[in-house]
């Protein structure tokens, strides 16, 4: 391994194995925190045309994606574990893209999203390993681009910080509480409580990741003169079906990830606090 910040991201990122993406990051992030790597004072970062897991996951339109039916199934559970892993698979990337695409920020930035990135990763080995205990594997159902497409289309950082962790996975925020009602009125089981003990995991580490999120589009809106109420511009210009479920808004949880109460009012539509 180079001592390069910018060329073991790219590494890290076009690699097209699991085991290798993993490992990779693992040790670049240990020699990261030593204070090893070494930032270039300029790179030419890539745009990438396709995801890492194009080579081991069949990818369809978001709307044909297997629906998760009966969670008490071990094909619902599979289902259900798929997706997620999925979604914590491309926030390993999206979270790398986002330290290796804005070159020249303080590295308070790296930091942040390098810690995202090692949070997906945990994440994701540990939903892995629940996928394994139901004899499946990441890449044996089919999934979406999504995630990998809001990275291609948002090239600048304050629709990057926008977009990404302060939309995407803010969202998350909402949709994670809704999962674990469902799997909490089921049956008990020892496969159903292990999902619930890794989204309660999941739901609180995301927290952080989007106050980080709303930490580094503050900076962005700043440093480019802009007021931060362009949140709602940019979030139109690429999802104009805005927040579709206003009633689900997780309010605390959004406080605490840095959402004001204006913005919360204006998603719920309502004044809410």
């Amino acid at each position: 391994m180079s001592n390069s910040f910018y060329k073991e991201l790219e590494k890290i990122l076009l690699a097209s194995s699991i085991e290798t993406k993993i490992s990779l990051f693992k040790e670049f992030y240990h020699s990261y925190k030593l204070g090893k790597i070494v930032f270039e004072n300029e790179y030419k970062v890539k745009y990438f045309d396709k995801p890492s897991y194009a080579s081991f996951c069949k990818i369809i339109n978001p709307q044909d994606v297997p629906k998760r039916r009966n969670l008490t199934s071990k094909e619902g559970q599979i289902t259900l574990l798929h997706a997620i892993a999925h979604i914590e698979y491309s926030a390993i990337d999206l979270a790398l893209d986002g330290a290796y695409r804005f070159v020249g920020l303080p590295k308070k930035y790296y930091d942040d999203w390098l810690e995202v990135a090692d949070d997906e990763v945990r994440h994701f080995v540990m939903l892995e390993k629940l996928l394994h205990e139901l004899e499946a594997e990441y890449g044996d159902l089919e999934v979406h681009n999504a995630l990998f497409e809001a990275s291609q289309r948002t090239q600048s950082l304050v629709e990057r910080m926008a977009v990404v962790p302060r939309y995407l996975e803010a969202n998350g925020l909402d949709a994670t509480p809704m999962i674990l009602t469902k799997l909490n009125k089921l049956p008990k089981n020892e496969m159903i409580d292990k999902i619930i003990g890794i989204l309660n995991i999941i739901l609180d580490e995301e927290i952080d990741h989007v106050k980080k999120g709303d930490v580094w589009f503050t900076y962005a809106c700043q440093k480019e003169n802009l007021s931060s109420d362009i949140y709602f511009e940019i979030i139109d210009k690429y999802y104009p079906q805005g927040f579709l479920r206003p009633k689900n808004l997780n309010l605390q949880a959004r406080k605490e990830a840095g959402f004001s109460c204006s913005e919360l009012n204006f998603m719920a539509k309502k004044d809410v606090c």
